[in-house]
């Protein structure tokens, strides 16, 4: 009967929820909108979206139900990087890009659970002063007496670098895997200074 039914899936919640695979099901979720305030048409996903246009002409809002996502200024997760948590974002100030910028894609980012782990190198191609980090850092300068940072490799957990000490500046979101020079991705001229882990609990 339905009583034993609900029963039955509240158990099976239970299950899920206690061994952290209830994510699977109750994944990350965004909604975009064309315009400010979360008005006008709107677009939904829980997944990367590599071409808004295809959904909305434009994008002044946006709303995150759960889970945590990236936002590109160009198509095909190129151009600016902006993290978005869990909250609502009723115009550009509020996401933090400039007037001239609109969201062309997004990217959703897993949660991870486990350690974190992560080589930073001075020079690119991996050469150069060497560190491993297993938590945030908030000033390499400080930290290890390094000036700049042109490769990485994440071995575990996801990132956000970021382009000035503090988690300030320009952003770039990096999950694992190796990464030989930030120039050749279209990060030239940038200079990654603090990281952090990406975590259900980080705040911004």
């Amino acid at each position: 009967d339905h009583a034993r039914i609900c029963g039955f899936i509240y158990l099976i919640y239970v299950y899920l929820c206690c061994h952290n695979i209830v994510n699977i099901f109750w994944c990350s979720q965004i909604t975009f909108y064309e315009d400010r305030n979360f008005q006008g048409r709107s677009y939904e996903t829980t997944q990367d979206c590599a071409d808004m246009s295809s959904f909305l002409s434009r994008c002044h809002s946006c709303r995150v139900d759960s889970g945590c996502f990236m936002v590109y200024d160009r198509n095909n997760y190129m151009g600016n990087q902006y993290f978005m948590r869990r909250g609502e974002y009723p115009d550009y100030q509020r996401m933090g890009m400039g007037m001239n910028d609109c969201i062309r894609s997004c990217r959703m980012i897993p949660m991870h659970k486990g350690n974190f782990r992560m080589r930073i190198y001075e020079r690119e191609n991996f050469e150069g002063q060497m560190h491993e980090m297993m938590d945030d850092c908030d000033s390499i300068q400080e930290r290890y007496r390094m000036s700049d940072c042109q490769s990485c490799n994440v071995m575990e957990g996801h990132w956000l670098m970021y382009e000035q000490p503090h988690y300030r500046g320009r952003q770039m979101y990096m999950k694992p895997g190796e990464y030989r020079s930030f120039s050749q991705m279209g990060m030239g001229g940038m200079r990654f200074m603090s990281m952090r882990r990406i975590m259900d609990n980080m705040s911004m």
